[in-house]
């Protein structure tokens, strides 16, 4: 076998591997792996679990999660979040963490420019406002400031905000 012919068969080869990779599942984490591995939505996770949460948002999706960090949750009146992590209080946790879940995947992108409405997961409405900042290139959703967008996971992304949203 010449060089020639040798060469093309790794090539072809090489082609059949990278169409494989393509055809195949999404290699990554979802949107819980990634929030689980970050220690700024430690509290989130909490309070994913403590609603029964994770398989759904492990789901297909995909989804647009605007996840408030641990300073968010912080903010809060004191006792608020170990109040919605009773197991009484479960539905209104769901209600909440419902309400910070767009169905589809929403990127920075998108929303820069552009003011509108957004139905969540929970039923109600988001106003997301792609006009902020000196230059409008800055992010809110309901008043919330996004501090880091596109964190991209295999079932959606994941937009860090300062502040917990309220239905």
């Amino acid at each position: 076998m010449n060089r020639r012919s040798t060469f093309k068969i790794l090539a072809g080869a090489t082609a059949l591997v990278a169409l494989g990779a393509c055809a195949s599942e999404p290699q990554g984490d979802d949107i819980i792996d990634i929030a689980a591995g970050n220690p700024n939505f430690s509290t989130l996770v909490a309070a994913v679990e403590a609603a029964g949460l994770v398989d759904t948002l492990k789901g297909p999706g995909p989804f647009t999660l605007f996840a408030p960090t641990n300073d968010a949750f912080a903010a809060l009146p004191a006792g608020t979040v170990e109040s919605l992590l009773l197991p009484e209080n479960k539905d209104q946790l769901v209600d909440i963490l419902t309400y910070h879940v767009v169905p589809g995947q929403i990127s920075a992108g998108d929303l820069l420019g552009d003011r509108r409405s957004v139905a969540t997961v929970q039923g109600g409405t988001l106003d997301v406002n792609g006009q902020v900042g000196k230059f409008g290139t800055g992010v809110q959703v309901n008043g919330a400031n996004v501090i880091q967008a596109d964190i991209f996971a295999t079932n959606g992304v994941i937009h860090a905000i300062d502040s917990v949203l309220l239905p």
